[in-house]
């Protein structure tokens, strides 16, 4: 009967280090934004703004566009001005050029990235394509704006953010309604 003292405490162990996965999975998502924020990567935006802010004329901040694309996306995707440089609290524009150059009407959907990652909560999108899926015929060209706003609470010591977006082909994604309807 020595054998069921060992296997109750197995049976404990195990389950205790089921539980703790369980519990870790769970934790994974606020320790990548702890992480995202202590290394400075991956900062990102909120949805869409709506506000005004008097402008700071006095300040001025460099904004770089970049522009990649996801592996096995097709479509030429590219920002129409490398940088800008605005006042916070000016509504600013940069418009994005996407062409499918493929045979098929396709969907895609850019996901926004800010770096440094501190500052995200200081870049308003007022209107942006990557709030919605983007879909293009064969060949089709396509200028998409992003309107946004540098917020007059942005860090002194920040003068320059990176706006990158990464754009991802979510064309198999799609309910066959969805593709019929293209």
């Amino acid at each position: 009967m020595s054998d069921g003292l060992p296997t109750a405490r197995l049976i404990r162990r195990l389950l205790l280090v089921v539980v703790a996965m369980f519990a870790f999975g769970f934790a994974l998502v606020p320790l990548y934004d702890v992480m995202c924020q202590a290394f400075g990567i991956n900062g990102k935006t909120a949805g869409a703004w709506q506000g005004a802010q008097a402008v700071d004329a006095s300040r001025q901040v460099r904004v770089q566009f970049l522009a990649s694309n996801a592996a096995g996306m097709s479509w030429e995707f590219r920002p129409v001005q490398d940088e800008l440089e605005v006042h916070p609290g000016a509504s600013s524009q940069m418009l994005f050029v996407a062409y499918n150059p493929s045979g098929v009407p396709m969907t895609a959907q850019a996901i926004p990235s800010i770096a440094p990652a501190r500052a995200a909560a200081w870049f308003h999108k007022t209107e942006c394509f990557c709030f919605t899926q983007q879909v293009l015929q064969p060949g089709e060209r396509i200028e998409m704006p992003v309107r946004f706003i540098v917020d007059r609470d942005l860090p002194a010591d920040v003068h320059h953010l990176t706006l990158g977006y990464t754009l991802f082909d979510v064309t198999e994604r799609q309910g066959p309604v969805a593709r019929g309807a293209q």
